[in-house]
């Protein structure tokens, strides 16, 4: 394996297992040591501080390397166009009233029901991290993107599984009712039940995310790659 692929990967396993660790085996021990408040700050400054070293090693790693399969054609880059628009109305919605986030709101907004997103997943953050990926791979099916995406798709998959199990403790019959009520792999058929601003904020931020793509990876993406 080449030399800057191999620290790719390297700074992968470091990024997705200290956010295991820290979210679940040591997140007990870090906040007794450091308040909660002090656990909030290391726990910020590893995942930045691997996230920098897995984006300065991807960029250092070949890219262009010879592809998987050819991800080149109009389907694939309709596809993940799709998906990454899928991607950010999720990530748009997640934050409007989700009982998986540090609030003390949790119980309530559980007990409220599925609304939006949450009737396409319980875990809409997540996801659209997976969707993401899975786009990505579509489109450059390279050992580099491969490696960075299965970092993100498995830190978003496992991380929404033990997530939920967590919260099983942290909130008993809150989460357990709110677990009923939702689905852990995406619905498709709640697409019509989403509501007007995770689309319209989501739409914004495919297209902002997209236009930016053609300057930060010098290749134009989503609606842009036709109408550029």
């Amino acid at each position: 394996m080449d030399a800057a692929l191999t620290m790719l990967v390297a700074a992968a396993v470091t990024f997705v297992g200290t956010h295991f660790a820290l979210s679940h085996p040591l997140r007990g021990a870090v906040t007794r040591a450091v308040g909660e408040k002090g656990f909030q700050a290391v726990y910020s400054l590893v995942a930045l501080a691997s996230f920098g070293w897995m984006a300065l090693a991807f960029r250092a790693a070949p890219g262009l390397a010879a592809p998987l399969w050819d991800g080149q054609g109009e389907p694939a880059w309709t596809m993940a166009s799709a998906l990454t628009l899928l991607a950010g109305v999720l990530l748009v919605g997640s934050f409007q009233g989700n009982p998986a986030l540090p609030t003390p709101d949790a119980a309530a907004l559980a007990a409220k029901g599925p609304h939006g997103v949450f009737h396409i997943t319980r875990h809409p953050m997540m996801w659209a991290m997976a969707l993401w990926a899975a786009a990505h791979v579509l489109v450059a099916p390279t050992p580099r993107v491969l490696v960075l995406t299965a970092a993100i798709a498995l830190l978003a998959l496992a991380g929404s599984h033990m997530q939920d199990r967590k919260k099983e403790v942290a909130m008993g019959e809150a989460w357990a009712g709110w677990e009923a009520k939702t689905a852990f792999w995406p619905r498709l058929g709640g697409l019509t039940q989403v509501g007007a601003v995770p689309w319209l904020g989501g739409a914004a931020l495919w297209l902002a995310a997209t236009w930016a793509h053609i300057w930060l990876a010098y290749l134009p993406a989503g609606i842009w790659r036709w109408v550029g």
